[in-house]
């Protein structure tokens, strides 16, 4: 029954490959940038809140090449990959665009896009997971721009009126359940912490922590029927049933986001992207600060992602969005982005300059992430399997199924959809 329904579910998915094969079909039209002849690129993002650190890159190296002219193509993330299937499969891509590991696979595997082995790009200047990420088949195809790692916000005035002591460094499991009941208040509904279905900021890091992994390294395998897999989803439903974080219910009448921004929960974990939103928003940035993970048994790892800069094989324009793709994620390019704080470059050294722009956090905790850092988890076909991840995981949080019974039923499905992959 289980086999039955994720391979109708893989079989909708499979039309996204199939889409993209589309293009592999066309051929590419010779690059007109030689000899000063005018081009024009498309560069395909989806932050707005990076749009002018983006316009300044692109003017950069424009200054440097002044026949090229790049142009910004926004979409927001909901719609980012939708339209860009839809543009690959109708041979009107961007030249360059942004990339993210968990639809990288599906896309270089299908020649959608330009191997980069031969920009001249320093893959010793970029975290070794992040060039991983971006390799397949062994060439790279894509120039990490930037990485983000996971660590714990929390409200130091809530923390304060309780008399808890902050999160520090060290701080195990056992000390997040208890600094979690101790701000816990039912007489003004305000919680320890938000308990979040959320993958990359709860229970990828969780599961890591208890000694356990989502997927097998070369992603083939699921890693869900194991004990610490169990150990790693049961931090979180543990922590609803204690009553210290709002249910699955009330976190979808409410964003959860928006209990800890309300100051209604006292901790939530999130990726470093949170830092300039929370520094941004006069509700919260004078009570908030960050903190590591709190340590299971295997310590408090941090899943690392970050997105590359792409080029589209199929480009007017190849050699020139080669260049430009590796000057975006440059040294140069990492100044631009670091100082306006949005996001931790990926080149290193630079990230200090990320770390400077909001002092009044103690944001070294995202970089020193690194140092147990796991990748984040994909394989060839990433969306076939999270997507059984996520109505699976949402009955065990809703408390339908038991975290026993669900992962049984995630880890049979998911290894249904991987067999498929390489089939």
């Amino acid at each position: 029954m289980h086999r039955r329904a994720a391979s109708r579910r893989i079989a909708a998915i499979a039309t996204a490959a199939t889409a993209l094969l589309a293009l592999s079909a066309c051929s590419s039209s010779d690059d007109t940038g030689a000899g000063g002849e005018a081009v024009t690129l498309e560069y395909g993002v989806w932050d707005q809140k990076q749009q002018e650190a983006m316009e300044d890159i692109a003017d950069a190296f424009t200054a440097e090449h002044p026949n090229v002219t790049v142009n910004l193509q926004i979409a927001p993330y909901k719609e980012y990959f939708t339209k860009l299937q839809t543009s690959v499969s109708g041979g009107s891509a961007p030249d360059v665009f942004w990339m993210n590991g968990p639809n990288f696979q599906l896309y270089a595997s299908n020649g959608v896009l330009e191997p980069l082995d031969d920009a001249g790009i320093d893959t010793a200047a970029y975290p070794e997971g992040l060039v991983d990420l971006y390799t397949y088949d062994g060439s790279l195809y894509g120039a990490p721009k930037d990485f983000d790692t996971v660590a714990l916000w929390y409200n130091t005035e809530l923390f304060d009126a309780a008399g808890v002591e902050y999160p520090e460094a060290g701080w195990t499991w056992d000390d997040l359940k208890e600094k979690a009941a101790a701000l816990t208040d039912a007489s003004t509904g305000t919680y320890g912490i938000v308990a979040t279905q959320y993958g990359q900021e709860n229970y990828y890091n969780s599961i890591a922590q208890a000694g356990g992994e989502v997927i097998s390294a070369d992603g083939t395998t699921t890693g869900y029927d194991t004990p610490e897999a169990l150990a790693g989803i049961e931090l979180w439903t543990d922590l609803i049933a204690a009553g210290s974080s709002p249910t699955a219910q009330q976190m979808t009448d409410t964003s959860a986001e928006d209990f800890f921004l309300s100051g209604k929960a006292a901790m939530f974990q999130n990726g470093s992207w949170a830092a300039g939103a929370y520094a941004g928003n006069p509700d919260i940035a004078d009570k908030v600060d960050v903190a590591p993970l709190a340590t299971g048994a295997e310590g408090n790892q941090s899943v690392i992602h970050g997105l590359a800069n792409v080029v589209n094989a199929k480009s007017e324009h190849v050699e020139v969005a080669k260049e430009f793709a590796a000057f975006a994620s440059s040294e140069q390019a990492a100044d631009i982005m670091a100082e306006t704080g949005t996001v931790i470059p990926a080149f290193e050294g630079k990230q200090q300059i990320w770390v400077d722009a909001l002092p009044q956090y103690d944001l070294q905790v995202y970089i020193d992430a690194l140092e147990t850092a796991v990748a984040y988890p994909v394989s060839k076909n990433t969306s076939a399997w999270t997507s059984l991840e996520s109505e699976i995981l949402s009955q065990v949080w809703a408390g339908n199924v038991s975290p026993e019974d669900g992962l049984a039923q995630l880890a049979e499905e998911m290894q249904a959809a991987l067999d498929a992959e390489s089939e």
